[in-house]
């Protein structure tokens, strides 16, 4: 097995010592060193050790401050086409290297975002017989580590057919974990399992785990560009092996060589809220690769779509199609009159009637419906101001859509649209892509193929400034900041299932949601609702305090006020804090949370010094003492309250909402109450200095 040093780190050795100071405990492994390669974080905080087994198998460990993590856990490759890549390895590692930038996102969750690592390269190489290589590379930040496989260019491996990835996470200690399972009909769309780690099946990623000492980890990937997504199969105990999405072959991955893999992550905090203001998912993919995005703006926006959900409008044709002309220009004056950005509409393109779930193949993403003059549509909402949001529903049929990408998206071009949302309604196992005959065939969503069509998809649409919010999408691994256009996705249960679903979401679900699904990235969530009556037997199990708090503590930089129109227009007071919470942030700050059960958020206006803050619980009420710290030391501020009202519930007076305003600062400390299901919005606003 290979030898663990449990030891502590030499910055937290120094940093006890008289001053304190802090070392940076990194180059342990000298250029070439043979047998065992470690490295540290820039903080000593994590060390990452690697090694072989007398058999020669390749293993890693990690420890937090001396303390295991990960156990002894294996990497390799079994390949279909040839030997396995899985022992007779040898082990040389260059020296660690030290890496601190800060780099701006366009729009974001925060504006700036330090991207400090200490890297370490390991070669592993066949010690005889085809003597292939493959190199291991870590990237050690002090919140977490990402790893992947690089392949150089070699005479005896030009290409890949993995058949399967060996990379295992063997989690030292016991715990809980929160997973959604993998490989079932619904994709993503499942309620989260709380359960302990060692009853774990066949997870999606991420998957959030919290030991028996309190440690909080989660395993993810990131950069996932032409490759099979990632889940992971629990094989004992707490030891997990990944599982590859299959692809067209017996062959899950297929790569010409030089290659490279998605990284292979784990976050890994004391705290909950750790782990959501870690941004070690976006710092492993690669800059921007499309420079100037800022013809597209984060927004809110209304649709023509909770009224289908609810059963009053369809999106086939026929006599209560949604996706009219009149319709869609009563919602076109409703966003201009209240200072929203843009307007969705499903159901506009022909393709709707008959059989599309799983098929797609009647779709037209440029050829409206009769009642939907789309030229007239474009000219009003032009003039008024806003955007039409385009809707691409593919049936999950990729193949069909890829043929008129570039059609569709020239017709968005000139209309002056840059948004789109693109759905792919099918079972598991069938979506459709092209064959390597170029013939259609079916596919897993978080197939090879399908991770190249997402990619297809963004590319394209940026050619003509769209930028892409994908529904039943691949999983998140943070594109977004190698592609700003890859603005949000579903990948989760959204609300719509509080309008249908048999159970609807139950309260616990958006406190899951941010500490699991949402780690990944934006989702397009569809918050804001007040009717809560639905045709789920659950209805919404909300407060409509909590409805508001959704818009701050799940991030998206577009965000829908999903109501139907005549909701908000009878409901003005709690209608203000949608109209008024912004959508892009300089900074935010997770002030207290545990998963499934509570979390408050608070961020900053990245246009202004306007501040949001949101909070909400599962079906137990909660009390929160919050200081005011985040705010700016120095002035004062008009918070504006959003609040359960005495009695509220989620099961018995949804409804009931106090609103009130008052004057604070930084040295203040808020009292929020939150009902059950319930929660709690404030806008802080700017008033001047404070008064001495």
């Amino acid at each position: 097995m290979l030898t663990r040093r449990l030891m502590i780190s030499s910055a937290a050795l120094l940093a006890a010592l008289p001053g304190g100071a802090l070392a940076q405990d990194v180059a342990q492994a000298p250029a070439g060193s043979v047998g065992q390669a470690r490295a540290s974080s820039p903080g000593g905080v994590l060390t990452v050790e690697v090694g072989v087994t007398g058999e020669g198998r390749p293993e890693y460990t990690v420890t937090r401050l001396g303390r295991p993590v990960i156990a002894a856990s294996r990497l390799g490759f079994i390949l279909t086409d040839a030997a396995k890549l899985e022992r007779n390895f040898a082990v040389t590692a260059e020296a660690p290297t030290q890496h601190d930038d800060t780099w701006e996102q366009p729009w974001g969750e925060r504006r700036f975002i330090q991207n400090r690592y200490t890297e370490l390269r390991v070669h592993l190489t066949e010690k005889w017989g085809l003597q292939r290589r493959v190199d291991v590379v870590f990237r050690l930040y002090d919140d977490g580590l990402g790893f992947r496989y690089e392949f150089p260019e070699q005479p005896n491996l030009t290409a890949l057919k993995i058949g399967e990835e060996l990379t295992e996470f063997a989690v030292a200690d016991p715990g809980t974990a929160w997973w959604i399972p993998a490989f079932e009909w619904n994709r993503e769309e499942y309620l989260y399992n709380r359960t302990d780690i060692d009853s774990v099946g066949v997870a999606q990623t991420p998957l959030t785990l919290r030991t028996r000492d309190g440690l909080h980890v989660s395993i993810h990937e990131a950069a996932l560009v032409d490759y099979a997504g990632m889940n992971l199969r629990r094989v004992e105990g707490g030891r997990f092996k990944a599982a590859l999405t299959p692809g067209l072959s017996n062959a899950a991955v297929e790569l010409p060589v030089p290659a490279v893999t998605p990284w292979r992550t784990l976050q890994i905090s004391d705290t909950a809220a750790g782990l959501v203001e870690s941004s070690l998912i976006l710092n492993l993919n690669e800059p921007n690769k499309l420079g100037d995005v800022s013809w597209f703006k984060p927004m809110k926006y209304v649709g023509i779509w909770w009224d289908m959900h609810l059963d009053r409008k369809t999106w086939n044709s026929g006599p209560k199609h949604g996706a009219t002309t009149e319709y869609t220009m009563r919602h076109i004056d409703f966003a201009a009159e209240h200072g929203f950005g843009g307007v969705l509409v499903e159901g506009w393109n022909v393709g709707w009637d008959g059989e599309w779930f799983g098929t797609g193949w009647d779709y037209s993403f440029t050829q409206p419906y009769p009642d939907y003059d789309i030229e007239r549509v474009a000219a009003y909402a032009r003039d008024k101001g806003v955007e039409i949001i385009g809707h691409h529903e593919t049936g999950g049929n990729a193949y069909h859509y890829e043929k008129q990408l570039d059609a569709a998206f020239a017709q968005m071009q000139r209309f002056g649209w840059h948004s789109v949302k693109t759905g792919y309604v099918a079972d598991a196992g069938g979506a459709r892509v092209a064959g390597p005959d170029g013939q259609p065939r079916l596919a897993w969503h978080e197939s090879q193929p399908m991770a190249q069509h997402h990619v297809r998809v963004v590319e394209t649409a940026a050619k003509y400034q769209v930028a892409v919010n994908a529904h039943e999408p691949f999983k998140d691994t943070g594109l977004r900041r190698t592609y700003p256009n890859m603005i949000s996705r579903e990948g989760a249960r959204g609300m719509e299932f509080s309008a249908w679903g048999q159970p609807g979401n139950p309260p616990e679900h958006e406190a899951n949601l941010v500490f699991t699904r949402l780690l990944a990235g934006p989702m397009d969530y569809t918050p804001g609702v007040f009717g809560m009556q639905t045709r789920s037997p659950d209805g919404i199990a909300t407060t409509w305090a909590k409805q508001l708090a959704l818009y701050v503590v799940i991030y998206s930089p577009i965000q829908m006020a999903a109501d139907v129109l005549e909701n908000y227009e009878a409901n003005p007071a709690p209608f203000q804090f949608i109209k008024d919470v912004p959508v892009d942030w300089a900074d935010t700050r997770v002030i207290n949370g545990e998963i499934g059960d509570f979390v408050t958020i608070a961020r900053k206006d990245r246009n202004s010094d306007v501040w949001a803050l949101g909070s909400i619980t599962d079906e137990h009420p909660r009390v929160f003492e919050v200081p005011l710290a985040f705010l700016d030391p120095g002035r004062r501020y008009r918070a504006e309250i959003y609040a359960d009202a005495a009695g509220a519930d989620w099961k018995t007076n949804r409804e009931a909402i106090d609103i009130s305003a008052r004057e604070v600062t930084s040295a203040d400390v808020l009292t929020l109450r939150l009902a059950p299901g319930g929660g709690q919005a404030i806008r802080f606003v700017p008033l001047g200095r404070a008064r001495r």
